[in-house]
C-alpha cells in the first residue's frame, strides 16, 4: 500500500514578542525547531540578527546542531523534549519560544541534569539486564524492522522481538520475564516509562555503531 506524507503546517506566528526580545541575552543564537513551524523559522531570523537557521531537529536526533558556531539555542515550538535533548547533547544554553502560549524561557542546568540523570539510570538498567524485549512499531515511519534484528543478532543478552502497532507501557507488566526494553519507535516514549531506553541513546553513547538503519559494530558489552 502507497502511503502519502502530508507535512501539517502550522499557521500560528512564531515571531517573538517585544518583551521575549528583551530579554533575550546577546548571543549568537542557532535557530532550530519542528517540521510544524519550519517553514516560518526565517521569520525569527529576521528578528535577530546574527542569529544562525540551524533547522529542523527531531526528539531522536539533533546531530546537525552539534556542527553550529553559535554561542546557545533558540527552539521554537511547544513541550520540552526536544530542547532538553538539545541541551543534553550540545550542553549549550538552550531558550524556547512557545509561540502559542508566548512564553520565553530558559532551559536551566537542573532540568539538564535530571534528564542526564534520568538517561544514565535507564543505560545502567539496560547494561544490567538479561533479558531484553526489542519494540518495533508497525507504524509507518516507525519501522525499524532491521535495525532490530541486528540488535538481536549482536547482542550477547537474551532478546525477543516485539511487533505492534501501538506502543503500550502499561503492557510490560504482562511480559515479567522481561528485564528491561529497547525501543527502536518514536523516542518520546521513553517519557512514559522507565523501564526502556531508545536505540538512539545506546548509539549516541557508542555502544551501537550504526550507519543510516544498519547497524555496523557492537561492543563487547551489550
Amino acid at each position: 500500500m502507497k502511503t502519502l506524507f502530508i507535512p501539517a503546517k502550522s499557521n500560528v506566528d512564531i515571531r517573538l514578542t517585544r518583551s521575549a526580545l528583551a530579554k533575550l541575552p546577546k548571543k549568537r543564537f542557532g535557530l532550530v525547531t519542528t517540521i510544524q513551524h519550519l517553514h516560518k523559522l526565517q521569520d525569527v531570523q529576521k528578528q535577530l540578527k546574527d542569529s544562525v537557521l540551524v533547522g529542523q531537529i527531531l526528539g531522536c536526533n539533533v546531530l546537525k546542531t552539534e556542527k553550529a558556531k553559535v554561542d546557545a539555542f533558540l527552539f521554537v515550538g511547544t513541550g520540552e523534549f526536544h530542547p532538553l535533548n538539545l541541551a543534553r547533547h550540545t550542553e549549550k544554553p538552550v531558550w524556547t519560544w512557545n509561540p502559542v502560549s508566548k512564553v520565553l524561557k530558559q532551559i536551566s542546568k537542573s532540568e539538564t541534569t535530571k534528564f542526564k540523570k534520568k538517561m544514565q539510570g535507564l543505560l545502567n538498567r539496560f547494561l544490567h539486564a538479561e533479558t531484553i524485549g526489542v519494540l518495533v512499531s508497525l507504524k509507518p515511519g516507525q519501522f525499524n524492522l532491521r535495525l532490530a534484528r541486528d540488535f538481536i543478532k549482536h547482542s550477547k543478552k537474551n532478546c525477543y522481538l516485539f511487533l505492534c502497532d501501538n506502543v503500550v507501557p502499561a503492557e510490560f507488566e504482562n511480559f515479567p520475564f522481561i528485564d528491561f526494553w529497547v525501543n527502536t519507535a518514536c523516542p518520546r516514549l521513553i517519557e512514559d516509562s522507565d523501564q526502556m531506553i531508545n536505540i538512539d541513546d545506546l548509539i549516541s553513547q557508542g555502544l551501537f555503531k550504526a550507519s543510516g538503519k544498519q547497524s555496523v559494530i557492537w561492543k563487547t558489552m551489550v
